[in-house]
């Protein structure tokens, strides 16, 4: 096994730095979206500006004396500097989340006019640039007005408040918004954050944390069912009343790590199928047929919320297309090894799934490893086993420590690897529509916070005007866009370089 798991190593590194064959923007489809994404609590700043009000996201940063989003990047204020970053890098496309406490500081109620005169002005302002807004309704920040009435998403109540939310959402900025995501990650937001404790959600209490409430064994189930059932609530809502005038799109989002077994044997394919089921099946099962993958009804019984026919038939078709947020690729197998997951708490999703996830790189650790045929796998996969649907994909890039270098050269060649593996699953008849780079700029992040960064552009974050400072991604990313340079040619990520006005470090 261990030869085997060194082979696969070897082999990811390579096929990660030379299968691509050369590529440029005229080899996609013409309507096909290039862009790149943030999220409101992790870019706007400004938390207690012009009427916004705390969400969970405020208060667990706050409340473990961590780093926090309260200034973040000041997009809120910057953000028509952002704007034209992008338009002159190109950019097709910009995804970004609508801060529910901003828009609705109570979580339901009175709309706050300013904070809807800025999502306002941030639209106009990209339309006016021809870029097109992919909006988020949901990026984790739950009121926390909701979360302290009736402990937010494992709470039917939830369903009717993210409702009128989203038709808040849909009435005002309908018409200059053609797609629409309901919930973020929607997989990992529920395992992570009501299974295993991270940051703001629930779990149970073990001797590494130490939640103050939860349940992992089940609320982990449950906030993933009422999101299905919020999701299918917005979507019927903007098929019913907007989609015949507006003609825009909405979707949910997955977050899709690339799932290899660890061995060739019987038993760690079988856990790899299992591993698919729980990770991708879990929401899209229900999104495509109606309900929950047979592995997760086996394994799970009773703990597994059911569905009614009637919910059944809102949530089947629900989505017009599917949010895929990738960063890597991993092994399962079906045997204690050195994994990631499942991580401390003895009953959680992992656990149930019965597989052990395991880093593609050489240690123990979650790493963001280049390994583009991992994406191409879940692609196939959704093809073959969900009727080919139209996928976006939403989040894809590579973190590295923030105070580094301007020439980040690994992120280039990443994201280079893993346009190229869209490009070849669109040859392979998957039908992808469009491709964003996790992030346009450095960024508040949710377990990290300031010390590691995605961001194309650099932020100064010790800076109070926040200076962004272009970086080698940015200006490859640029060139790809615009047509000026010949793609997947180390010569080319040379010239980058040494044509690179920047210093190559901070």
């Amino acid at each position: 096994m261990k030869h085997f798991y060194l082979f696969s190593i070897i082999l990811a590194i390579v096929l990660a730095t030379s299968y691509i064959d050369a590529f440029t923007r005229t080899d996609f489809p013409e309507d096909f979206l290039f862009g790149a994404a943030t999220s409101a609590y992790q870019w706007e700043g400004a938390v207690d500006e012009d009427g916004r009000t705390p969400s969970v996201w405020d208060t667990s940063s706050h409340c473990h004396n961590e780093s926090n989003g309260d200034i973040a990047c000041y997009g809120y204020h910057k953000y028509k500097e952002d704007v034209k970053l992008m338009a002159d890098m190109g950019l097709e496309a910009f995804r970004f989340s609508i801060s529910w406490t901003r828009l609705i500081p109570n979580g339901r109620g009175p709309i706050n006019p300013k904070g809807l005169l800025f999502y306002k002005n941030l639209i106009k302002e990209l339309r006016s640039h021809g870029i097109e807004p992919h909006v988020t309704l949901y990026h984790y920040d739950l009121p926390q007005s909701l979360e302290d009435e009736y402990g937010g998403w494992i709470n039917r109540k939830i369903i009717e408040d993210f409702t009128a939310f989203a038709d808040v959402c849909f009435r005002e900025f309908g018409d200059d918004v053609k797609l629409w995501t309901t919930i973020n990650e929607a997989t990992i937001f529920a395992f992570a954050f009501y299974g295993e404790g991270i940051k703001f959600g629930h779990c149970s209490p073990t001797k590494y944390i130490n939640c103050s409430t939860g349940n992992s064994c089940m609320e982990t189930y449950i906030a993933g069912h009422n999101m299905l059932l919020a999701h299918a609530s917005a979507s019927n809502l903007y098929k019913l009343k907007y989609k015949i005038k507006q003609r825009g799109s909405i979707g949910l989002s997955i977050f899709s790590l690339g799932l290899s077994p660890y061995t060739n044997s019987k038993d760690d394919e079988i856990a790899t199928q299992r591993a698919k089921a729980f990770l991708y099946g879990w929401m899209l099962k229900p999104l495509v047929f109606g309900d929950y993958p047979d592995e997760m009804k086996r394994t799970l019984g009773s703990r597994l919320p059911v569905f009614s026919q009637e919910e059944s038939e809102q949530v089947k078709g629900s989505s017009d297309f599917v949010g895929i947020i990738h960063y890597t690729t991993v092994y399962v197998t079906n045997r204690p090894a050195p994994y990631i997951f499942p991580s401390s708490t003895n009953k959680g999703f992992f656990t149930d799934m019965g597989a052990y996830i395991i880093s593609a790189g050489n240690s123990s650790s979650f790493e963001f490893n280049a390994i583009p045929w991992g994406l191409e796998g879940i692609l196939e996969h959704l093809k073959q086993s969900y009727n080919n649907p139209p996928i976006y994909i939403l989040e894809n890039g590579t973190p590295m420590k923030h105070d580094s270098m301007l020439q980040d050269t690994p992120r280039v060649e990443y994201i280079q690897a893993y346009i190229g593996a869209v490009l070849n699953a669109i040859k392979n008849g998957s039908d992808m529509r469009g491709y964003f780079v996790w992030s346009l700029i450095d960024l508040y992040e949710i377990t990290v916070g300031y010390t590691t960064s995605f961001g194309m552009y650099y932020v100064n974050f010790s800076d109070p005007g926040r200076k962004r400072s272009p970086k080698l991604s940015a200006s490859w990313y640029t060139g790809f866009l615009k047509g000026t340079i010949d793609v997947a040619s180390q010569d080319i990520i040379t010239q980058l370089q040494s044509n690179f006005s920047g210093s190559s470090s901070l």
